[in-house]
């Protein structure tokens, strides 16, 4: 069996280099004659990913839910939440900014802690259940001050889940199976936004002075405590890493499950990996240019897409009441996701990034220009539809990551973390680049979305064209020294 080796390109007074993972001159990977021949490994393989698969999928509900608590505030604002806390000015923009202060400070130190300890089956679903608690307590709030520290803390803790998310699932597939699972989990947040504006309408439309409670209180409760519900089940559903999953999987299963992640990218994904400490993969990510360009485009990314925590406000301009409003939230969402998966699955089989992150990226330029160009209702409902459809750029970027920086897992955890937390610099702008001053229009809003867009497709195509470089060098090497082909970045 070829063993793929594992090549960076470290610059360093000008010079390349390239990194060969040590282990190919020390460690042999063993055959498939372990797992019974190569028919009965594959049977095996086909086995592994069902089971992993089922588990996984409680991280879609999760991601729907966390994507639902951290909007829902949007939804309350159409029945009167600002006036209910007498909100003025920029308070409301303040408070959906202050949630993403929070939310980056923790993502580094918690992923940090998630590598160290091995067991997301019990820590992101108690990190789920606080935030359940804090997102009811907000329902509960009579002023400013109140609401602002229940979305800084909901931030707070909220910050565990979706770079863990990424690392759980980068520690089971392989860099070929990565996108798909990585839209299957984002495409909960698009889900949400769908789903969320649903249970959003119903409740808003039905449950004003229940048990003498405003109709956004109610928003708050029954979301916080449907998440709550859903955190005890994942306790018990969520796999751990490959070396702490032994409950659910064989002895045989487990072996074959580190030497696939082994194969992928020519080095195990344990101790091996870590003969620095755990310490160092935190200088390794943040030493390293690749973990900033990328950071930098996700943040340019993510303000072009700050339209999402406003749908509701967008939906609106259209002239029709709040609970058509909010429905004709859905079938866009719907759309995206649909959308998301198919770029990513095929994103996956031909083995590029950038053209799957670019086309969806440029289509939601032109929903930005039929926005900022017609008041037409149809042509303005079709804008929301190509606006939302953009995010099928984003999820493939976000596969694009782990590919682009595999090992070891503790820089893998980092510079997931780092680039996410990063980029939420983009939310806090994002949530001031939609004042009511500048609707029903939006032009200027929509220009901002423009420009930062097109930014991320240009640095994107910077580092396409550097992973290109990096890969010839791969292969220059390993003609010269005679090795079969191995690893390459996916670009």
């Amino acid at each position: 069996m070829s063993r793929s080796p594992r090549a960076s390109i470290a610059s360093d007074e000008g010079k390349r280099d390239i990194e060969v993972n040590p282990l190919d001159h020390h460690h042999k990977l063993p055959g498939d004659e372990e797992f019974g021949g190569t028919e009965a490994r594959k049977k095996l393989e086909r086995k592994l990913l069902l089971k992993l698969d089922a588990r996984m999928s409680i991280l879609i509900v999760i991601y729907i839910l966390n994507y639902i608590d951290r909007n829902n505030a949007s939804a309350a604002r159409l029945r009167g939440f600002e006036a209910d806390l007498h909100l003025k000015g920029e308070e409301f923009n303040t408070l959906l900014s202050i949630l993403y202060v929070g939310y980056i400070l923790m993502q580094i130190p918690s992923n940090m802690f998630l590598n160290y300890i091995g067991k997301p089956s019990i820590y992101l679903p108690c990190c789920m259940i606080v935030w359940g608690v804090i997102s009811l307590l907000t329902g509960v709030t009579n002023n400013f001050v109140g609401a602002l520290l229940t979305r800084f803390f909901l931030g707070f803790v909220e910050a565990a889940f979706f770079p863990g998310a990424l690392f759980l699932l980068s520690k089971w597939y392989t860099r070929k199976e990565l996108g798909v699972r990585t839209a299957m989990l984002s495409c909960g947040s698009l889900i949400s936004n769908a789903f969320g504006s649903l249970i959003a309408s119903g409740i808003l439309s039905g449950m004003e002075g229940k048990l003498g409670h405003q109709a956004w209180r109610w928003l708050f409760y029954i979301e916080g405590a449907l998440t709550i519900a859903v955190a005890a089940s994942a306790i018990f559903i969520l796999p751990d890493f490959p070396a702490t999953s032994s409950n659910w999987l064989s002895p045989l299963e487990v072996k074959l499950a580190e030497l696939r992640m082994a194969e992928d990218a020519g080095v195990g994904d344990e101790n091996e990996t870590e003969l620095q400490g755990h310490a160092r993969g935190f200088i390794m990510a943040m030493t390293d240019w690749k973990v900033w360009w990328l950071a930098v485009a996700l943040t340019s990314m993510v303000v072009s897409l700050s339209f999402n925590a406003f749908f509701p406000t967008l939906s609106a301009t259209m002239g029709y009441n709040r609970t058509v409003t909010l429905l004709l939230c859905a079938p866009p969402w719907g759309f995206a996701t649909i959308v998301a998966f198919v770029v990513t699955r095929h994103s996956d089989k031909v083995g590029e990034r950038f053209y799957h992150i670019a086309v969806p990226l440029f289509f939601g330029i032109v929903g930005f220009i039929i926005a900022v160009s017609t008041m037409n209702t149809a042509a303005r409902y079709v804008a929301l539809f190509l606006m939302a459809q953009s995010y099928a750029g984003f999820i493939t970027f976000l596969a694009w990551i782990s590919n682009s920086i595999p090992r070891p897992p503790s820089k893998r955890a980092v510079a997931l973390a780092w680039i996410n937390a990063f980029s939420q610099l983009g939310n806090i702008a994002g949530s001031y680049v939609w004042p009511t001053g500048w609707g029903p229009t939006y032009k200027n809003s929509y220009a901002i979305c423009i420009a930062t867009n097109g930014l991320a497709i240009v640095m994107c195509y910077v580092f396409k064209r550097h992973l290109d470089n990096m890969n010839k060098e791969i292969e220059r090497r390993e003609q010269e020294e005679g090795r079969e082909k191995g690893f390459r970045y996916l670009s």
